[in-house]
């Protein structure tokens, strides 16, 4: 098994050692063991955990789902139909964004196109007039 130290981890997965001793503070990773001098020593299930944890904030996972998950795996459950929900569910808010950004350019653009007259009793007639909408 090999150790690893907490500026160790931070560099090779370029995450702050703060970040870490976040992850252990609401369970994602287990408390480490301590060299005498306090030093916190991790070993290869820890530097395997954090991996995921990077991978599946990449992906667009919370935390709070990133923990579902491993917890899940840690009671020794496939987490994978409730991995395949959560993945469900962020594609649904991710069309959801998608749809509103549409939405907004088109607003936008529209906002460009016409022609607004500054009556002086405003601060920007063209953001006023539409977004009356």
């Amino acid at each position: 098994m090999k150790r690893y130290f907490i500026g160790g981890l931070s560099k090779k997965f370029n995450i702050n050692p703060k970040t870490i001793r976040f992850y252990e503070s609401i369970g994602i990773l287990p408390e480490p063991a301590r060299e005498e001098n306090g030093y916190r020593i991790y070993g290869d299930k820890t530097f395997e955990r954090i991996n995921f944890i990077v991978k599946a904030k990449s992906q667009g996972f919370r935390l709070n789902e990133i923990k579902e998950i491993i917890n899940l795996y840690d009671e020794g459950k496939k987490p994978c139909t409730c991995t395949k929900k959560l993945i469900k569910n962020k594609i649904n808010e991710i069309e959801l964004k998608i749809s509103g950004l549409k939405e907004l350019n088109t607003k936008l653009k529209k906002c460009l196109k016409e022609k607004v007259v500054d009556s002086g009793s405003s601060i920007c007639p063209m953001i006023e007039k539409n977004n009356r909408d």
